[in-house]
Parts: structure tokens; C-alpha cells; sequence
């Protein structure tokens, strides 16, 4: 398992993805995303953003659109697309990143605090209303110094054994589930004749 950077042909996985999670989909472009791979089939397990807010002289970074598919879930994945984004946004220069989330305490196990509304930089701040409006109505504000980031050691122990979960395999079909009698019927074509 490893993550890396989208590229633009996954524009329509990202985007398929997105809102069958009721993501935030605000601005969208793939170049920001990063996507969680399976190395082994190379299946796709999640994915996550940063988006950078630019007003007058001063830029702001955004963790948003954070997924990781179901079969997925509980295996470290969304930890590790959390900590690509923190190590892009440092190498972007950005000390602070921020993220307005409905799962605060998934993301207190990263070392974000919740901040006051009030203490956002301003284009955060409208964003914040927009989100509550749009796709989370009980979204929080939340901040972190990049290099206060932590991964939690069961987070690295769990990603590197992740495996989809393929959920309970169907029992092969036979000639009974469509009403035949194997010992009876014959393979053939019967013209009748």
C-alpha cells in the first residue's frame, strides 16, 4: 500500500467517489488530491486534498475530502492519505494546515486541536459557512502546526497488512439454481428428432 499524488485520469474515480461520500467537491481539481493504491492490485482504497486558499498576500492550507472506501475502512489508509497531505503542505511551505471537519476526533489522533470560528483566517472563516450550508452541517474548525504532525503507531502497523475486505464469496452457481436436473439433461441440442 502506498499513496501518492492523483493524476488527471482518475478526475472521474475522484470525482464518482466524492459524492457517493457526500464529499466536498468545492473547486475541484485532481492535481490537489492524493490516492491511496494497493500496490499488489493496484486498486484504489481512498484519497484526500489539501486546497490552498490565496487572499491578497496571504495563502491558507485546507485539508478537505478526506475518503477512504469501504472495504478499506479501519486499516490505517485514511492516516496515511492524512499524513501525504500534511508532508505536501509543509513542502509547499505551509506551517499550518487547517481542516473544517464533521470527524474532529478522527483527526485529534494527528495532533489537531479545535480552534475558535473567530481565530480562522478570514477566507477559512466564509468557507466554514459554506461547508455547514453545503455538506456538513456540524463541521468544526481545526488546526496543526505541520511539524506537531503524529502518526499513531497502530495507524503504520495496520497500513502495512491492508487488504480490501472482500466481504462473504457467493456459492458457485450450479444447473440446480436454474431448475435442471444434471443427472437428466443433456448438453446438447435436442431438435427433437
Amino acid at each position: 500500500m502506498y499513496v501518492r499524488d492523483a493524476k488527471n485520469r482518475e478526475e472521474v474515480w475522484l470525482l464518482d467517489h466524492i459524492e457517493d461520500m457526500g464529499l466536498d467537491e468545492t473547486a475541484f481539481r485532481s492535481r490537489d488530491y492524493v490516492i491511496a493504491i494497493d500496490e499488489e492490485t493496484n486498486e484504489k482504497a481512498g484519497f484526500g486534498r489539501i486546497r490552498v486558499h490565496k487572499a491578497d498576500d496571504e495563502a491558507v492550507c485546507e485539508l478537505t475530502s478526506i475518503g477512504v472506501l469501504d472495504d478499506w475502512r479501519g486499516q490505517g489508509i485514511g492516516a496515511h492519505v492524512v499524513e501525504r497531505l500534511i508532508q505536501k503542505a509543509g513542502d509547499e511551505g505551509f506551517e499550518t494546515v487547517y481542516s473544517l471537519t464533521d470527524a474532529p476526533d478522527y483527526l485529534r489522533q494527528f495532533e489537531f486541536e479545535p480552534i475558535d470560528a473567530g481565530s480562522l483566517p478570514e477566507k477559512l472563516q466564509d468557507r466554514l459557512d459554506e461547508k455547514r450550508e453545503a455538506t456538513a452541517p456540524d463541521a468544526v474548525p481545526m488546526a496543526l502546526s505541520v511539524a506537531e504532525f503524529r502518526m499513531p503507531r497502530r495507524f503504520r502497523e495496520a497500513f502495512k497488512r491492508a487488504a480490501a475486505d472482500e466481504g462473504e464469496s457467493e456459492p458457485e452457481e450450479g444447473p440446480e439454481d436454474f431448475g435442471i436436473d444434471p443427472d437428466e439433461a443433456t448438453y446438447k441440442y435436442d431438435t427433437g428428432r
